[in-house]
C-alpha cells in the first residue's frame, strides 16, 4: 500500500468518526440544554442579575474584545455598575444567530442588544463534570 493510499485511509477514518461524533452532537437534548444557558445569559444581560451569570460561566473564564481582556469577575463588576437593561425600558432583543455543537463542545453566535449598542458575542462551551458552561467569550460591536 502506498504512502498516499494510507493518508486517504486515515483521511476517511477520522472523517467516519467525526460523522458519528456530529450525529450524537445534534442531540436534541444538547442543544435544548444550550438553549437554555443562552436564554438565561440574555435574562442575566438584561436584568444585570449577575448572581444567575456567575452560575453560568467557568470560573477561569476569559472574556475578550479587540484589544480587552477580563476575567469573570472583571466583567461582572461591570455589569453590576452600567444602567440596567430592562430598568431603562430597553426591549429584550436578544437572539441566538447560529449555534454548533461538537461532542462536549459548543459555539453559540448571539445578537445582544445593551443599551444604547448591539453586540455581537461568541460563546464558547464546554460540558464538563455534566454540566454545560461558558469557558470563553468573544465580543465586539455590530459592524
Amino acid at each position: 500500500m502506498t504512502l498516499s493510499r494510507r493518508r486517504w485511509q486515515s483521511k476517511i477514518r477520522m472523517l467516519k468518526v467525526l460523522a458519528e461524533q456530529s450525529e450524537a452532537l445534534s442531540m436534541p437534548e444538547a442543544e435544548s440544554q444550550i438553549r437554555e444557558i443562552v436564554q438565561h445569559y440574555f435574562e442575566g444581560l438584561h436584568f444585570a442579575n449577575t448572581g444567575l451569570l456567575r452560575t453560568l460561566f467557568s470560573e477561569d473564564c476569559v472574556l475578550k474584545a479587540p484589544g480587552i481582556r477580563r476575567d469573570l469577575n472583571q466583567w461582572l463588576a461591570r455589569v453590576e455598575d452600567r444602567p440596567v437593561p430592562a430598568e431603562t425600558g430597553a426591549a429584550f432583543d436578544y437572539q441566538i444567530l447560529t449555534l454548533e455543537i461538537i461532542g462536549e463542545q459548543a459555539m453559540v453566535k448571539v445578537l445582544c442588544p445593551l443599551l444604547d449598542d448591539v453586540f455581537i458575542d461568541f460563546l464558547g462551551l464546554l460540558r464538563e463534570d455534566g454540566q454545560w458552561r461558558i469557558v470563553n467569550k468573544m465580543y465586539a460591536d455590530k459592524p
